[in-house]
């Protein structure tokens, strides 16, 4: 498969979690979480999709990038994938804690092991390829802004 395509089949996996995630918190954001107290430095709603999407689309062109290395290191592009398969689910997961079970308790202890699992996913892809580990800082970086948004919506509400 050439390695344009093999971006692009990661970007559409990367997306298409991301879209359905949205469908998961959809009904939430106009009913459950307008209720809730959030802190000061709460981004406004409309954040959050295009700062999705373009985590998204990174965390896919990653994840093409480390794919196109698969020949030459096997062993380690598959290890990095399963990482990168567990955060993804874990990603997944947290939008389904929060604004479907409407728990930000467990959303929290959730999200804390898919920023260690981010972090290694990150640690895995930059010693098969550094330019794809660098395009998971940003998505390591919001999911560290996440966290504290989510302990503190916890804190505030608890």
């Amino acid at each position: 498969m050439n390695k344009y395509l093999k971006i692009a089949y990661f970007v559409i996996i990367c997306l298409a979690v991301g879209y359905l995630s949205s469908l998961v918190t959809q009904s939430s954001i106009t009913t459950w979480y307008p209720t809730l107290v959030k802190p000061s430095f709460n981004p406004p709603n409309w954040v959050f999709a295009p700062v999705w999407t373009i985590l998204y689309i990174m965390m896919g062109v990653a994840g093409g990038m480390v794919w196109n290395r698969l020949e030459k290191d096997p062993e380690n592009v598959k290890k990095a994938f399963t990482f990168f398969i567990i955060q993804l689910a874990l990603n997944a997961a947290w939008s389904v804690i929060f604004f479907y079970l409407h728990n930000p308790f467990l959303a929290l202890l959730e999200i804390i092991l898919f920023w260690l699992i981010i972090f290694e996913t990150y640690s895995q892809f930059k010693k098969i390829d550094k330019t794809a580990g660098l395009l998971l800082i940003p998505y390591l970086a919001w999911v560290s802004f996440a966290t504290v948004l989510n302990a503190s919506i916890w804190w505030l509400n608890r």
